[in-house]
């Protein structure tokens, strides 16, 4: 045991010298070389990003509610130019708009819709290139009021040309020339058309000139996002499709007595018939069928005064409505010595039929060769020029005043 211990005490002292040798070498060693430099690291101001001096303000402020759909969405950009701005709504569809030429304006399209998030991301550079962000968020108005709107249109079907596109509002209408801006048309062939305002809550729709045939047609409505008048929006986003059928167009001659019924540029017939007679003439001008009715019941109430001894109550066949007045082409088995002859109607154009309606009567073949929007064109008549507003008579009125 002793042995061991003295053998333990000696191997201790001699690794503990050791130590203290290997210590002073590597101390030395240091002294000798001098202090060592810190690792290099890099500047803080060396990885700062560039701040561009290009500012972006967007309208309306972020976290905005009850925007106006129109008038209120713009960006712009100060000490540079914006190179993107992109808003979307909640489907992430992009609103159509436009930067400026100086770059430092953009506004939408059009019309936002309503009661819907919009977000907005902007892009802007200045003289350096370097480039500013910013993004906003809002939510366009929920609209208390909204005016019903109609049409005489139905999704694809076929008119003819002398169609006019009639469209009515519940509620008259003041601020028109957005609302006209807000129904566009989309032809096949170019055709251009344009609105005329008939009253506050009436706008109807046509080309210079009668339809070509086969044309396509697409109404495109974008009203909601429109105020017609102060607290009232409109209440209908949609395309309406339609076609222009073949072309006919009959020209009825008041003085003797026969209607020529062109299709197509091809006169195809020749019917008579018997119109208004004296203090009941018939209306000059431009009409176009508005309603094939068929079978229909005419009174002479708000027609003849009571009394008079020209008092009716009929139901006719074959009635093709022209005017809101009560003007029509119909079927007539009352009148067969005056038809083709003289004029002994209330207004209305009179053909030959039978009292039921016969598809093979003069009346009934004209009916079923016909369509609404098929024109009829009165002249030599004692009476006034129909008026605008009286059925679809927008042909009578000039291009340069329509």
């Amino acid at each position: 045991m002793k042995a061991m211990r003295g053998g333990y005490l000696a191997g201790a002292l001699a690794g503990a010298l050791a130590l203290m040798a290997t210590t002073g070498c590597s101390t030395d060693q240091a002294k000798a070389d001098g202090p060592k430099s810190p690792a290099a690291t890099a500047s803080p101001s060396d990885t700062k990003p560039a701040v561009s001096a290009a500012t972006i303000a967007i309208a309306p402020a972020d976290g905005s509610t009850g925007v106006k759909p129109t008038g209120e969405l713009k960006v712009t950009a100060g000490n540079g130019k914006l190179t993107s701005v992109k808003v979307t709504g909640p489907d992430g569809t992009a609103v159509p708009g436009e930067i400026t030429a100086d770059g430092t304006g953009w506004a939408p399209a059009g019309g936002l819709q309503v009661a819907t998030a919009y977000t907005v991301d902007a892009l802007a550079e200045d003289a350096k290139g370097v480039v500013a962000n910013a993004r906003s968020g809002f939510t366009t108005l929920t609209p208390e009021k909204e005016v019903g709107t109609s049409d005489n249109i139905a999704d694809n079907e076929t008119y003819g040309v002398g169609m006019i596109v009639s469209v009515r509002f519940k509620k008259p209408v003041t601020n028109k020339d957005a609302v006209k801006a807000g129904i566009t048309f989309e032809t096949s062939d170019g055709t251009a058309v344009r609105g005329h305002w008939i009253d506050a809550q009436r706008i109807d729709f046509r080309p210079e000139n009668f339809w070509k045939a086969g044309t396509k047609v697409t109404i495109h409505y974008k009203l909601k996002s429109v105020e017609t008048s102060p607290g009232v929006y409109g209440d209908v986003d949609k395309d309406e499709p339609f076609t222009i059928g073949r072309s006919q167009i009959s020209t009825v001659d008041v003085d003797t007595h026969e209607m020529a019924v062109v299709r197509d540029g091809q006169q195809v017939d020749t019917v008579e018939f018997t119109a208004g007679k004296p203090g009941y003439d018939t209306w000059n001008g431009t009409m176009v069928v508005e309603a094939m009715e068929g079978t229909t019941r005419m009174t002479s109430a708000g027609v003849t005064k009571t009394g008079s001894g020209d008092e009716y109550d009929l139901v006719v066949p074959h009635a093709m409505r022209l005017t809101d007045s009560g003007t029509y082409v119909h079927g007539n088995s009352w009148s067969a010595g005056v038809i083709g002859r003289s004029n002994g109607s209330h207004g209305c154009i009179g053909v030959t039929d039978t009292a039921k309606g016969s598809d093979s009567a003069p009346a009934g073949k004209l009916y079923n060769s016909s369509m609404v929007g098929d024109v009829f064109k009165v002249v030599n008549s004692k009476g006034p020029v129909v008026s605008i507003e009286n059925g679809l008579s927008g042909w009578n009125t000039p291009w340069a005043q329509w």
